[in-house]
């Protein structure tokens, strides 16, 4: 099971405490560091000093860092246009001696497009399908040929499909809990399925689905990596757990019930309860990003047990 350490850096945060967060999951032996992709807080919190962009943060993370993934969950498909997109995954690449991974959704916080003038489209879904086939194909083109794409959103001629990424291909990630489109989806493009915020069960019935759509696309179904998002609130005795449940305004009864709280050992039966539906990942989300004892924590007693 790897452990990848998940951050929602809009909610609060600067570029430096970001940095720290993954130079520690570097250190601790986490297998990457992965960010939302959003401009706006939710919930009650005022979001200071503001929102990082995604891609810029990456980049700069990419000089910093030497072993550790580094990716998004998720890209938000209204933000960027695809040609973009793909040109500056390719870079961020690059940079990182082909580290990156790339999770691309439709996008879905309407508030985040009125608060920055980004349009907010209807038809999201059509239009990352063919995002998808557009990134994914500008970056499978030969060196010397073209690419060209006549879609219904997105329209590309005699492009030269550059820069290439450092890795042969870059791993896609596609999520979601939509029962036909998403699989489906997942299917034809994805090398990763990841649930967010699910239980077990429905994880396990999604994961079913995915694996049905791939088989019936003709892929195997293990081609895929099945993963989870999961909220993480871990700590060394009672009093520790909710210590840290109130920092990050939860309660603790809610975090057992919804994500991955309580002490080391309830955390690792948790996790091998997911593992149980095909899991192979989780992405535990770290919302108080300046307790990296808690990082430490989890490396040393929930890590050491599932490695």
């Amino acid at each position: 099971m790897d452990l990848r350490i998940f951050t929602e850096p809009q909610q609060g945060a600067t570029y430096d405490t970001l940095l720290a967060v993954a130079k520690a999951t570097e250190d601790l032996g986490f297998d990457a560091f992965f960010r939302s992709d959003h401009f706006l807080s939710m919930g009650s919190g005022d979001g200071l000093p503001g929102p990082t962009d995604a891609w810029l943060t990456l980049a700069a993370l990419a000089r910093e860092t030497r072993r550790i993934r580094l990716g998004t969950l998720m890209t938000a498909g209204t933000f960027r246009l695809p040609g973009v997109l793909a040109i500056q995954v390719a870079q961020v690449d690059q940079m990182s001696g082909g580290r990156v991974e790339l999770g691309l959704g439709a996008g879905w916080f309407e508030q985040e497009h009125k608060a920055y003038g980004i349009p907010f489209p209807k038809e999201k879904f059509a239009r990352l399908e063919e995002q998808l086939a557009i990134v994914t194909g500008l970056w499978e083109t030969k060196p010397g040929d073209t690419f060209d794409f006549h879609g219904t959103y997105y329209d590309l001629t005699d492009s030269p499909a550059l820069p290439k990424p450092a890795q042969t291909r870059i791993p896609v990630l596609i999520g979601g809990h939509g029962a036909s489109r998403t699989p489906k989806l997942a299917a034809q493009y994805a090398d990763e399925f990841n649930m967010p915020f699910a239980s077990i069960e429905d994880s396990e019935l999604q994961f079913g689905r995915v694996r049905a759509a791939a088989e019936a696309a003709g892929r195997k179904a293990d081609d895929l990596v099945y993963s989870n998002a999961l909220v993480v609130c871990v700590g060394k005795d009672d009093q520790e757990v909710a210590r840290r449940a109130a920092v990050i305004g939860r309660e603790v009864d809610e975090l057992k019930a919804n994500g991955l709280a309580g002490s080391p050992s309830e955390v690792v039966d948790r996790i091998g309860r997911y593992a149980e539906t095909g899991s192979r990942r989780i992405y535990l989300q770290i919302l108080d990003l300046d307790d990296l004892d808690h990082l430490e924590l989890i490396s040393s007693q929930v890590q050491s047990q599932l490695s």
